[in-house]
């Protein structure tokens, strides 16, 4: 039996259902919290939409936008954890493809529209890359995932990957469950993210995660078997973005 400290979490299909948490998760997530578990949530929602979860303030630090921006649900204060988004490519990639909204850094759209994007990055000579959401996606700088953003977190929490349990139900979780010591799809998952996962819970969405919380509680799960590191995917430069926040303001840049 292995005791894993702290759970990272996807927000919507995961522990919520269309942006809803049922009371069932809360209590399970504050049960997880009484027994001194460390709680994440890494999700690809905007930056704005994290801050204005109603339990945003069950977690010690949220990873938004896909791992692009974290936020400390404590104090307030959040930073950007990549390059920024060049001031130009919002508007030249609305030029060529309707309906795309954007956050800090992340540019979200609609799966449908993948390859009008794809062809719009190819004529801008953006080297931005495409992450898919289900039936949404997400428009990021390269080596930009829920991984290296769930890596800077564990390092303001003083946590080490091998210690945290990661739980999604879509093709952009799966970097994280893979850099963590336990990867964990919910019954409602896609394909992929099942074949993947080490533990596949018998219920769907928050159900499944309070099934989860009472075996992290129990110490009911494998030992951690960890296939990647969490700053796999980014380079040297990228790597100093993670490493600590701006002494100056701590706030996103």
């Amino acid at each position: 039996m292995t005791r894993y400290l702290a759970l990272a979490a996807d927000g919507d299909g995961t522990l919520t259902t269309r942006g809803s948490m049922s009371r069932r998760t809360v209590h399970a997530l504050q049960s997880l919290l009484q027994a001194g578990r460390r709680l994440v949530l890494v999700t690809g929602e905007t930056l704005e939409r994290a801050r204005g979860f109603s339990h945003v303030g069950l977690f010690h630090r949220v990873v938004a936008e896909n791992g692009a921006v974290l936020l400390d649900p404590t104090s307030g204060k959040s930073r950007r954890l990549c390059r920024p988004r060049p001031a130009r490519l919002l508007a030249a990639l609305q030029a060529r493809v309707w309906f795309l909204h954007a956050g800090c850094v992340v540019i979200t759209g609609k799966k449908s529209q993948q390859k009008a994007i794809d062809r719009a990055l190819t004529e801008i000579g953006s080297d931005w890359q495409i992450v898919l959401n289900r039936r949404d996606l997400m428009i990021l700088p390269p080596g930009v995932s829920k991984a290296t953003g769930l890596a800077a977190a564990l390092r303001e929490m003083r946590l080490s990957a091998e210690q945290v349990v990661a739980v999604g139900d879509a093709e952009n979780d799966l970097p994280m469950l893979q850099c963590c010591g336990l990867g964990v799809a919910v019954a409602n998952a896609v394909p992929l993210l099942k074949q993947s996962a080490a533990v596949v819970l018998r219920h769907k969405c928050g159900q499944g995660v309070v099934e989860l919380s009472k075996r992290m509680l129990a110490d009911d799960l494998p030992a951690p078997r960890i296939r990647r590191p969490c700053t796999t995917a980014l380079g040297a430069s990228a790597r100093k973005l993670t490493a600590a926040p701006d002494r100056r303001t701590g706030n996103a840049s």
